[in-house]
């Protein structure tokens, strides 16, 4: 027997109707990239021009299932894309500007992408890419005509003028909402770059599981300003589950750096940010540099990256500000964990809250996980036992894009199909979740894992480390022994010596540095992330010491 139940489909386009019909008045705000001024108009307005938009783009070619990238910073014009291409029947196709241009020549041509929107100050990107990209007919700045780039690129068209010749009348269309409706490609730290198709069903089902007071914790009465860029993993779905619980939106452009972030805050109303650690660093240094307060400012997401016990510490106890450890994927959709409290660690004291916060945390409900051996066994759910992390759930791939990689998933005896994320980890009794390590990372000396992270997390809490990355290097007898390669905070003094007795007392004797070796910086990738892929190259010719 079925369901007596409308059989309704999960489509993207419903968030921004939703928003339209039921938060129309509501604000979004965007720095904007031609002259830093700040854009104003309402989730109304934004419906109606992502539909000019969906018009217009039909127009220019783009039919059901075709790819529209997007080489763009967080703004109103972007947010209108995400709604006008996946409510169309079409895939955008967020790109990373921040990547080599044979990087993105080469998803853009895997992607086999149509239309390409960008905003104007990468124009010179885009003059350089158009000759390589084999499958692009139209590109859109996204700008006004006064603004429009002097460059040399064929096929160019003005996006405000596109959005002009439309008469607004346009009604979305249904489809299965197993449709593709975003494609995101993963960094590519091992082979080339592969994409995560997501469909509209996958995306809805995150939007509403993001939006949870369990999760991020969203509302009609916050104000959301998403630091982490429209091109890393959809900003982290915010642009779409913003929509779904009506939140104001406050788009920061490319100004990142400190102080424009805290005026954003400020003049805004900011309720709930999020972003990767490195951004946070930032603005934290701005704001004892410069001796600064939030003042709306609530709770800050921190992901991409495990975020260091000192920075939980100084957003909590010096400014007031709630930190929401956060763990995901590109192939998640993100999101995967969120460090939010139950009711029996109110009890709890100070110190064993902090430790607490220091994992990822638990799953969202759709998220299942568990932990393997190197033989596939499933181990304890203790906190003690440590494994390979899996996952599976409605948000999560089932395969990338055309194949690429082969099968990523793994079956158990039962035939069941898990995603292998590569973090080691332990879950406790309750569900939380600890990375000791990423399984390409993690230190093996003597026979004995030590994990890079916690080396990380102690050194980052002094006073003098601004940053500080753990790597293993060749030993003659232990196989492997962790040096801790260090960035100093700016008029700091901090010895080798100083660093190593730091350590003592906080870990076992065995896990102790071999060395501290000072650089002016530490390498990352084009989403932020610390890249120890890069770090290891760089340090190929170091030889430990005697």
């Amino acid at each position: 027997m079925l369901g007596l139940m409308m059989d309704q489909p999960l489509l993207i386009s419903d968030l921004i109707r939703h928003a339209d019909r039921h938060h129309g008045d509501t604000e979004i705000v965007s720095k904007t990239v031609e002259d830093g001024s700040v854009h104003r108009y309402t989730y109304r307005e934004a419906h109606g021009r992502a539909r000019r938009l969906a018009k217009a783009l039909g127009g220019l070619g783009v039919q059901t299932g075709d790819r529209v990238a997007t080489l763009a910073w967080n703004g109103y014009r972007h947010f209108e894309i995400y709604y006008a291409v996946a409510g169309s029947g079409g895939v955008i196709h967020t790109i990373n500007p921040r990547l080599f241009p044979e990087q993105i020549a080469y998803i853009a041509n895997h992607a086999e992408d149509r239309v390409l929107c960008f905003d104007i100050n990468l124009a010179p990107l885009v003059e350089k890419l158009a000759p390589m990209l084999k499958t692009v007919k139209a590109y859109v700045a996204m700008c006004a005509r006064a603004a429009m780039p002097k460059a040399s690129i064929p096929g160019l068209h003005c996006y405000e003028e596109l959005l002009e010749a439309q008469d607004g009348r346009y009604d979305w269309p249904s489809f299965d909402e197993r449709t593709a409706a975003c494609l995101c490609y993963t960094s590519g730290t091992t082979g080339n770059p592969k994409g995560a198709l997501y469909s509209h069903r996958s995306t809805m089902l995150h939007a509403y599981a993001a939006a949870l007071p369990d999760a991020l914790n969203l509302s009609a009465r916050d104000v959301i300003l998403p630091v982490v860029p429209m091109f890393h993993v959809n900003a982290w779905g915010l642009p779409y589950s913003c929509a779904a619980m009506g939140a104001k939106v406050v788009f920061p452009g490319q100004h990142l750096d400190g102080k424009s972030l805290h005026t954003l805050f400020e003049q805004e109303g900011v309720t709930m940010s999020a972003g990767v650690p490195t951004v946070w660093l930032g603005l934290l240094a701005t704001m004892k540099e410069q001796k600064l307060k939030f003042s709306t400012l609530r709770a800050v997401v921190i992901g991409g990256s495990a975020a260091p016990p000192a920075m939980i510490r100084t957003f909590q106890e010096e400014y007031g500000v709630q930190v929401l450890h956060a763990w995901g994927m590109t192939e998640m959709s993100p999101l995967g964990t969120v460090c939010t409290f139950k009711a029996k660690h109110a009890k709890w004291g100070k110190e064993d809250r902090y430790a607490l916060q220091n994992k990822i945390g638990r799953v969202l409900f759709g998220v299942d996980t568990r932990i393997v051996d190197e033989n596939g066994k499933e181990l304890p759910r203790d906190g003690k036992a440590f494994g390979d992390l899996q996952v599976r759930g409605p948000w999560i791939v089932s395969g990338y894009f055309k194949g690429e990689g082969g099968d990523p998933l793994k079956k158990d005896a039962a035939g069941e199909a898990w995603f292998p994320t590569g973090d080691v980890v332990t879950i406790d009794p309750d569900g939380y979740i600890q990375i000791t390590d990423r399984s390409k990372d993690v230190i093996k000396s003597g026979g004995e894992w030590i994990s890079s992270i916690d080396l990380e997390n102690i050194a980052v809490a002094h006073p003098a480390v601004q940053e500080a990355a753990v790597i293993g290097v060749r030993h003659p007898k232990w196989d492997e022994r962790p040096i801790v390669v260090v960035v100093r905070k700016a008029g700091q003094e901090l010895s080798r010596e100083d660093l190593l007795k730091f350590y003592e007392g906080k870990i076992a004797k065995w896990w102790m540095p071999e060395d501290v070796v000072f650089v002016n910086e530490l390498p990352h990738t084009a989403t932020g992330k610390l890249s120890k892929l890069t770090l290891r190259q760089q340090m190929k010719d170091y030889q430990l010491p005697g």
